[in-house]
């Protein structure tokens, strides 16, 4: 099975695991970008604990889920949005303001876009959650 986006096969493993009602979901292959994503999902509770475990081919994550996701998925082109914007790619792919996230990759680093518009800065939209 050839993978092109490792980003995307992460945010799906966890949306399916999510509709099983699994507790905890293992994703593998991870990059850097996959467990900064997870942090972001980690700091506003849609999962708990992250565990990495280095099995010699690349590593894998096991993430406890807590069953708050309603839907998760990646935002694909990843499209790059200005400071002013933002509000525009959250009326898109949220359903209702204070509702969910959207996680985007920034100058300094992977946040939400709630930080994102408290520092006043733009980036390249990744996912989207809530």
């Amino acid at each position: 099975m050839v993978m092109l986006d490792i980003l995307s096969n992460a945010l799906i493993q966890i949306k399916n695991a999510e509709i099983v009602g699994k507790k905890q979901a293992v994703i593998w292959p991870v990059n850097k970008l996959t467990y900064y994503t997870l942090r972001v999902l980690q700091r506003y509770g849609y999962v708990g604990e992250i565990e990495y475990i280095d099995d010699g081919k690349g590593g894998k994550y096991i993430v406890q889920l807590l069953g708050k996701i309603n839907d998760i998925g990646p935002i694909r082109p990843r499209y790059p949005v200005k400071y002013r914007e933002i509000v525009q790619w959250e009326q898109k792919f949220l359903p209702a303001r204070q509702i969910g996230i959207l996680i985007i990759s920034t100058s300094q680093g992977v946040m939400s876009h709630i930080e994102a518009k408290e520092r006043k800065i733009g980036g390249v939209l990744l996912a989207y959650v809530y």
